[in-house]
């Protein structure tokens, strides 16, 4: 797997630069500015980057605006966005700008190596992923709107392990209850949001989106 990792901190870029090296992966750049990174999946057209959120110069939303120009030289690119706080618009915009190998964490868990390097293969391979961490406070937030405040527990439950990007038996696994029975859930959830079969849309997603907003506001 070849990488381009975007971090304005170089003690943490080169800690996942030598972290990725030792577990067998390839990083093809390692750049501090968000420029940098555009010019890097350029000319290197990696399988996934790892980008910062919070980037020079201002340090607010350079990271996330990187990654949509980013996604546009190099269509469906992977990107593995890290943050050290729940920034409930970043994901959301983040999940907007694509459909698939999105994943959304928090710093603290590059520390945790398995962890880390699980939601890594996730994310380039085409899933979506974003942290426990950041999906549970979201989920505690009291407002909701009314397509949500229909959903029942189990829905809402299903709903939340979904925002974390696991696919059906992961949910049943988690949730200890069969695939049918996660199956149907989703489904519901479906209707009840209103998200009708569409070949110009994918409902997990608009579904997650959804669910973001609701609990964000």
């Amino acid at each position: 797997m070849r990488i381009v990792i975007a971090e304005d901190d170089a003690l943490l870029r080169e800690g996942m630069a030598a972290l990725l090296r030792d577990e067998g992966f390839e990083t093809v750049a390692a750049v501090g500015e968000v420029d940098a990174l555009v010019e890097a999946v350029a000319e290197h057209r990696p399988d996934i980057a790892i980008v910062d959120v919070r980037m020079p110069p201002t340090y607010t939303d350079e990271g996330i605006r990187a990654v949509k120009q980013a996604r546009r030289v190099r269509a469906g690119l992977p990107v593995l966005v890290l943050s050290a706080w729940v920034e409930r618009s970043f994901a959301t915009e983040l999940m907007e700008s694509g459909t698939s190998g999105i994943g959304y964490l928090f710093k603290g868990r590059v520390g945790r190596v398995e962890q880390f390097l699980d939601v890594l293969r996730r994310v380039a391979g085409g899933e979506t992923a974003i942290d426990p961490e950041v999906v549970a406070q979201l989920f505690v937030r009291k407002h909701a709107d009314d397509a949500l405040s229909g959903l029942s527990t189990r829905e809402r439950e299903v709903l939340a392990l979904m925002a974390e990007g696991m696919g059906n038996s992961a949910i049943a696994e988690r949730m200890a209850v069969t695939d049918g029975a996660v199956h149907k859930h989703i489904r519901s959830i479906f209707g009840k949001l209103g998200l009708a079969p569409d070949d110009r849309s994918d409902r997990r997603v608009a579904a997650v989106l959804r669910y973001l907003n609701a609990t964000g506001r």
